[in-house]
């Protein structure tokens, strides 16, 4: 496997290193993240973004460890902060011989004197668990570790400042329990080696960069709860773990395993999966591997499934959850329907992971409503948004491609009666004014202030991009889903003539997109200002879904167009 390595160069630097940031995640929505250089510059950076409804409810409850270390009658402080006066102080960055990112394992080496002392980070599959592992490698006498750590507990989206907040910070067995408020999940800070201190001590006013560069608060306290205590010698460890569990194991070496164990089956299933003869792939596809699996969590479905399917037999244990989707993206987005079934082909097919694959389809699957996916899950827990066009449409693609790749007639089976009801529901009409225009075959999306396509900024009252009418890239899909459908029919052995009749309109009819004067895509038919002859990349999709509309010459040049060589 390839691993990513930074030396002093990039290390040693602070506004490069600040600018580097690691990720781990847990598979439930919840994840850990933040620079190499350890310096807070974002109000998502936390060693536990905890996923308290989970994908969903990701709420910052440990958000760093700053280490001090003695050795050899010195003290070097290892952490690095940055402060609202713009000093930093500590400037532990200066220590960092070496980072590394192990799989999906950040590995820092810090070098303090002749002695070189690693930290690694990452999270436990399925639990709210982050474990934070001290391993000196050399050293000629024992080093006295002593590890801070600063809480808080607020949505991942938010910024506070401490305002004579009291939190409880009570001994455990092993560790502390810091209870933020009566009704707050507790944060467990434990070790089986380390004695513990507790504290009550606000740090105030850390600079958080890139909120200011956002617009956004960039000031921000944190609760220093609890310090740890340990004397090391050459070869010992000490792992702290922080979770919302009171028990979670705590032995780091164990833990450490079981996560690079789960790794190489991840690995394994990816490798099993690839074609017979295929040359041996470049070390770097091994890291988008792991990466791919950071975006796929849980998602606790209706009671109508519970226990529909169960994870392939290459996947660890059950989580107790019993449905799939993917993430948007880290750390802003929940997920997403529309990037659900584009990314779901790639995240999971390709890496040899049809079950979960078919665990997500099934999920998306008791959430269609009036013929239509969510567009997303709010992160409070709302119900979902349906305020989209496209994301319905791409599901028809993600099954496709899904039974390409495994002949999965049973899930097939299922699901047709609900792909079935979708056809329906958009030929006679569903939320937003979305249907079948019968005067062409074309479909319908949107009136006045609404944003309903991927091109979906708004501000205020303000449609950024107002695309009302007959998007390009819409009427592709729902012509790639017709005939999707006309072929599924036919495999099942049921009746393909009706979608086989409206698939054949609506291509007789998309010529109206060509515009010859051009040589591209109309980007929107039938707009309340008229035609949109903007030059835009969505009529690409019209070339690239296995069902194109357009003509071989027609598709040369909407390809032309949008290439970025164009001279248009």
């Amino acid at each position: 496997m390839l691993n990513i390595n930074l030396g002093r160069e990039i290390c040693g630097n602070l506004d490069i290193a600040a600018s580097r940031e690691w990720l781990v995640t847990n598979g439930m929505g919840g994840y850990a993240c933040g620079t190499v250089a350890g310096v807070l510059t974002r109000r998502y950076h936390g060693l536990l973004v905890a996923a308290l409804q989970p994908p969903l409810g990701r709420t910052l409850m440990l958000t760093k460890l700053e280490e001090i270390v003695h050795y050899d009658q010195q003290v070097y402080s290892l952490s690095t902060d940055r402060w609202a006066d713009g000093s930093v102080n500590p400037q532990g960055y200066r220590y960092i011989e070496h980072f590394a990112l192990e799989g999906t394992v950040p590995t820092w080496r810090y070098a303090c004197a002749d002695a070189l002392l690693q930290k690694r980070i990452w999270m436990r599959p399925g639990a709210n668990t982050t474990y934070v592992q001290y391993e000196l490698l050399r050293a000629s006498q024992p080093m006295a570790l002593f590890v801070k750590s600063l809480v808080n507990y607020r949505d991942h989206h938010g910024c506070i400042r401490s305002w004579g907040w009291q939190m409880a910070v009570e001994r455990v067995s092993q560790g502390v329990q810091v209870t933020a408020f009566a009704e707050a999940v507790p944060l467990y800070l434990l070790s089986s080696q380390a004695e513990v201190l507790t504290l009550h001590d606000w740090y105030y006013n850390f600079d958080l960069a890139i909120e200011r560069y956002r617009g956004l608060s960039d000031r921000e306290d944190h609760l220093h709860a609890a310090t740890f205590h340990l004397t090391l010698n050459p070869g010992e460890s000490l792992t702290i773990v922080a979770s919302t569990a009171p028990e979670p194991e705590l032995n780091g070496t164990q833990a450490l395993k079981q996560h690079q164990s789960r790794e190489q089956k991840l690995l394994n299933l990816w490798r099993t999966s690839r074609p017979i003869g295929a040359k041996e792939p470049p070390g770097w596809l091994h890291q988008l591997v792991l990466a791919a699996d950071q975006f796929i969590v849980d998602r606790t479905v209706p009671a109508s499934v519970s226990g529909a399917a169960s994870e392939s037999e290459g996947e660890l244990e059950a989580t107790g959850l019993n449905g799939k989707t993917i993430l948007a993206g880290y750390p802003w987005f929940s997920d997403w329907g529309r990037d659900t079934m584009i990314s779901l082909p790639g995240l999971t097919l390709t890496t040899g992971r049809s079950e979960i694959a078919r665990l997500i389809l099934r999920t998306f699957a008791q959430y269609v409503s009036q013929g239509m996916l969510p567009n997303r899950f709010p992160d409070a827990g709302e119900e979902p948004e349906y305020n989209t066009v496209d994301a319905t449409l791409w599901y028809f693609e993600a099954i496709q491609q899904y039974y390409k790749a495994t002949q999965d007639d049973d899930l097939l089976a299922e699901l047709f009666p609900i792909l079935a009801e979708i056809i329906d529901w958009h030929c006679r009409g569903t939320r937003y004014n979305i249907h079948l225009d019968p005067a062409d075959g074309l479909l319908y999306a949107g009136g006045p202030g609404l944003q309903l396509t991927w091109m979906d900024a708004k501000v205020g009252d303000w449609v950024v991009t107002p695309r009302t009418g007959k998007p390009i890239e819409v009427n592709a899909l729902w012509y790639n889903a017709l005939r999707t459908m006309a072929k599924f029919a036919r495999l099942l052995g049921k009746p393909h003539q009706e979608y086989e009749a409206i698939a054949d309109r609506t291509l007789a009819r998309f010529v109206r997109f060509w515009n010859a004067d051009l040589g591209y895509c109309y980007d929107v038919l039938d707009t309340l200002d008229g035609d949109d002859a903007s030059l835009r990349p969505n009529q690409i999709f019209a070339v690239s879904l296995p069902n194109s509309p357009l003509t071989a010459v027609q598709q040369r040049g909407v390809v032309d167009a949008c290439s970025p060589a164009s001279s248009r």
